[in-house]
């Protein structure tokens, strides 16, 4: 009787041509990513007119005002303030995220690193990690000069201070739970960088210039962490699919609540009422339905991968982050 190992590759049973199309297709991309990385990538200081007089920061810009979509643009409160203020809350917002992405990346960087280290020479996700850490690094650049530009100060909130070392625990032992991290952080800001570009309303010229560099990077980002977690997921054994189910929804709400929100320092600062927050990000707010649109496309992720099913859609609605699989 003719074995596996006998036949050609042309041969093989069609359970194992499916893992070799498979797998050429994952080395395919790597490598398009790689390839994109060299041909099409971007420098903090040389692609971006720091000095243009154009791209001056004045914290009364109106241009700097939040847009149409954001939760807390859409009360009263901040739509009674001067324009000078409301002006000022959106930059100031606007600094914040960019200083929590530094951070966020800062710990992306040293897990990717932690990541690489643990996988022989030969892997194929090397040469890209190595891409994407340049490119975090060139990001970390932009947002420091930005918030440096700014004036203003922006706090970085404890749990990111004090949450480095578990996540380095998790690129080592768990990559596929660090990789969820990944794209709780990216994809929000993603979703909302990008509606935000879809606004009618004239922008900052250094933001949009900013923004515009971050989404076409972070787009090969997220690709190789999406494409990395279906090539990895389904081989989890029980213990670690549950934990997954179980730490993915509450990274998700986390990550979100720190990049969609202004901080606790923003909101002391220029004194909005708790009423305001809590109609703006509290149950029934139109903060929910933001975070549920933001998280979309890692949600569906999870749904294809089986990280969320019916089972555990509960914590996902405990959370406020749920929506029925393709929505």
């Amino acid at each position: 009787m003719t074995t596996a190992a006998a036949l050609s590759p042309l041969e093989l049973p069609a359970e194992e041509r499916s893992d070799v199309a498979r797998e050429q297709a994952y080395r395919q991309l790597l490598a398009r990513l790689s390839h994109q990385s060299v041909v099409k990538h971007f420098d903090a200081y040389a692609d971006v007119p720091w000095d243009d007089p154009a791209c001056a920061i004045d914290p009364a810009d109106p241009r700097f005002e939040l847009p149409s979509h954001d939760p807390l643009a859409r009360t009263a409160w901040y739509q009674s303030q001067p324009q000078s203020v409301r002006a000022r809350i959106g930059l100031h917002m606007m600094a914040n995220f960019m200083r929590i992405g530094r951070a966020f990346e800062g710990i992306l960087k040293r897990g990717i690193l932690e990541f690489v280290n643990r996988l022989p020479e030969d892997a194929p996700e090397i040469r890209y990690a190595y891409h994407e850490v340049i490119e975090e690094a060139q990001h970390s650049l932009m947002f420091h000069e930005f918030v440096r530009r700014s004036g203003l100060e922006v706090p970085l909130p404890a749990v990111l201070r004090f949450s480095d070392r578990q996540v380095m625990r998790f690129a080592r032992r768990f990559p596929e739970l660090f990789f969820m991290l990944v794209l709780a952080g990216e994809d929000p800001i993603d979703w909302s960088q990008r509606r935000a570009l879809q606004d009618k309303a004239e922008h900052h010229p250094l933001l949009e210039r900013i923004i515009k560099i971050h989404i076409t990077e972070e787009a090969r980002h997220m690709s190789f962490a999406r494409h990395y977690l279906r090539r990895t997921v389904p081989a989890l054994g029980r213990v670690k699919r549950t934990l997954l189910r179980l730490r993915t929804p509450i990274v998700f709400w986390i990550a979100a609540g720190l990049m969609l929100k202004p901080s606790p320092h923003i909101a002391r600062t220029y004194g909005i009422p708790r009423e305001t927050l809590r109609q703006a990000y509290g149950p029934g707010s139109s903060f929910q339905d933001f975070a549920v649109q933001a998280l979309r496309k890692p949600r569906e992720l999870c749904w294809e991968l089986g990280v969320l099913d019916d089972r555990s859609a509960w914590l996902w609605q405990r959370l406020g982050i749920w929506a029925p699989r393709g929505q």
